[in-house]
């Protein structure tokens, strides 16, 4: 293989060029995030929130070293079913593609492919951010960096639960990425409706954050991310009790097994998963389609800003 420029699927390809609505979607959360058979079916419904609200989905990963902005459904089925799929963040991409491998792209990935591809808006579950213990390990995910320097809407419920979420948020002020609550102004924590920490700035509709993309591309003066944090209704959260319960037994085999570096999450999740007996996967589900469904409204809500201003 000799070419490796972005691949796009014919639907993404064509709304990009008439101007439609598409919101970015990452790879990891089918390959890696969730359970099978769970992943196929949850990867198209969430493909089908982001329809039903009025945009174009893009499934962004990598088949046999070609990577694809708007996977197809017999690719989407090949990263969700096939065994060896590579954890791809940015740093990834190059080797990847020129070994021929299959990958799932992470939040890091998934955003600068995006924002490459002329994507403004991209749906995950919960970002990465800095792990407890990093003053010792120094273990932070490139999600922080990336987005410092990557110009894309990043819909999440907050950062991952079983990070340092205090940390995280430090870290994202310090890097200059904008954090946005929606409909709130307290950071949520994942599974967690509420994560502990204020929040300088609220919004209360998709048209309020393409009002700030659209300001931000205008003044021209930050290049960063933008992180609209979408906290799940409280009762519709993982039973706090049962989440510190779960996170402080997880925390203690991360240390007992040695597990470090990209192993950390998958192996918290898969934990989580096994000890509420399934009841963070459900959570986790919520999660991902609501992020989804908001992503596509703010995507539809920017088109029509645009078209307006055309």
């Amino acid at each position: 293989m000799t070419n490796f420029h972005i691949s796009h699927g014919a639907e993404v390809a064509a709304a990009l060029r008439d101007g439609r609505p598409v919101v970015a979607l990452e790879s990891t959360i089918v390959s890696h995030g969730l359970p099978r058979p769970d992943n196929l079916r949850v990867a198209r419904e969430i493909e089908q929130a982001v329809r039903a609200a009025g945009a174009v989905p893009a499934t962004i990963g990598m088949v046999a070293g070609r990577l694809v902005v708007g996977l197809d459904d017999d690719q989407l089925t090949r990263l969700a079913t096939a065994d060896g799929v590579a954890k791809l963040s940015v740093r990834d991409l190059a080797v990847a593609a020129a070994t021929g491998a299959d990958g799932a792209t992470t939040v890091a990935a998934t955003s600068a492919v995006a924002a490459a591809a002329g994507i403004g808006v991209f749906a995950t579950g919960g970002l990465g951010g800095v792990h407890r213990e990093a003053a010792q390990t120094f273990d932070e995910s490139a999600d922080l960096v990336t987005l410092a320097r990557t110009p894309i809407a990043v819909v999440c419920a907050g950062v991952k639960s079983i990070l340092d979420v205090g940390a995280t948020l430090e870290r994202l002020e310090t890097l200059g990425v904008g954090v946005l609550g929606y409909r709130t102004r307290r950071f949520p924590g994942f599974y967690l409706t509420d994560a502990g920490f204020d929040l300088d700035w609220s919004v209360d509709s998709p048209e309020q954050v393409a009002d700030v993309l659209a300001a931000r591309e205008q003044q021209g003066v930050h290049d960063g991310g933008l992180i609209v944090a979408n906290p799940l209704p409280a009762d519709e959260q993982l039973d706090p009790a049962l989440h510190d319960r779960t996170l402080a037994e997880g925390l203690a085999r991360l240390e007992r097994d040695g597990v470090t570096g990209k192993a950390v999450t998958p192996f918290l999740l898969a934990h989580f998963h096994s000890a509420t007996e399934g009841a963070s996967l459900a959570v986790n589900v919520r999660i991902i389609l609501r992020n989804a469904d908001l992503a596509a409204r703010i995507a539809v809500a920017a088109a029509r800003r645009r078209a307006v201003a055309a």
